[in-house]
């Protein structure tokens, strides 16, 4: 199936991030990682003009793909399908709990600018325990830039920037795994960038039991809002007390002059429950 031929007819919108896949084995190994039965239900974020969409059908229960280019649309309602429904709509307007009953999984080739916001849409953010989306999805299957991919995936031990909010925001709500690299010709227009698929498979809890998830947001936020300074001046321009900051970080066995991209996810939680308490 010539995917470029059929892509190249199609005027794509650079303001909507629009990069098509269009690489038939790389569709069938999405397929593959979503592990769709014929019982599921699937949520496609950005199908375009239904490449993916055409193979979702074929497996899946339904499919519900939503879309915000209303000439895209007009491609995807041309597969026809009775087990397609199609919702235009900003994904970060789109409430998923009101989209069908029960579970859904989630396949999405989304425009990379949008990454993160899409993310936190998704997964909810590190303090908010009854996010309605969340509780809606199993797994989601996320094109991203491979960049992107790595730092949702990295660790303290990590090189160069890649740990930080993000990676916390990923890991907290999901566990997080790198499926494959995408070259730039798998899509049409080519990007600039190397692209990864990315399998989040979400949790029923959080990854850290804490007291308050609020005061964990801004432990962390703080810990990575200016990475060249150490833990303790990121603290304290944080707004915590340098009293509180002593104490937590002693009792912890923390150098202060260590780096909030040095603590790992567990110590972090460690480290707000200790400055909530001094605080």
């Amino acid at each position: 199936m010539n995917y470029f031929e059929r892509a190249k007819y199609f005027r794509t919108k650079k303001r909507l991030g629009q990069n098509f896949l269009i690489n038939g084995e790389v569709i069938a190994d999405i397929i593959d990682y979503a592990n769709i039965s014929a019982d599921d239900t699937v949520l496609e974020i950005g199908p375009g003009v239904g490449f993916v969409t055409e193979q979702l059908i074929k497996h899946a229960k339904k499919v519900i793909a939503i879309e915000l280019d209303e000439e895209a649309i007009k491609e995807l309602k041309k597969l026809n399908a009775p087990n397609l429904e199609i919702i235009h709509n900003d994904i970060l307007k789109t409430d998923l709990s009101s989209l069908c009953e029960g579970k859904i999984k989630v396949v999405a080739n989304i425009p990379y600018y949008i990454t993160s916001p899409i993310i936190a849409h998704l997964l909810g953010e590190i303090d908010d325990l009854n996010n309605k989306n969340r509780a809606k999805i199993t797994d989601i299957i996320l094109m991203v830039q491979e960049e992107v991919a790595r730092r949702m995936c990295a660790d303290e031990n990590s090189q160069g920037k890649q740990y930080g909010l993000l990676t916390i925001l990923s890991k907290f709500w999901a566990d997080v795994e790198i499926l494959r690299t995408v070259g730039k010709k798998c899509f049409y227009p080519a990007p600039k960038v190397t692209s990864a698929l990315v399998k989040l498979t979400v949790r029923e809890k959080p990854l850290l039991d804490l007291s308050d998830y609020s005061h964990f947001r801004k432990t962390i936020r703080a810990g990575f809002a200016q990475r060249r300074k150490n833990i303790k001046n990121c603290l304290l321009n944080g707004g915590f007390s340098k009293d509180a900051i002593s104490k937590s970080l002693s009792e912890l066995g923390i150098d202060e002059n260590t780096r909030g991209e040095k603590l790992s996810i567990t110590t972090f939680g460690a480290l707000s429950e200790l400055l909530k308490k001094y605080c």
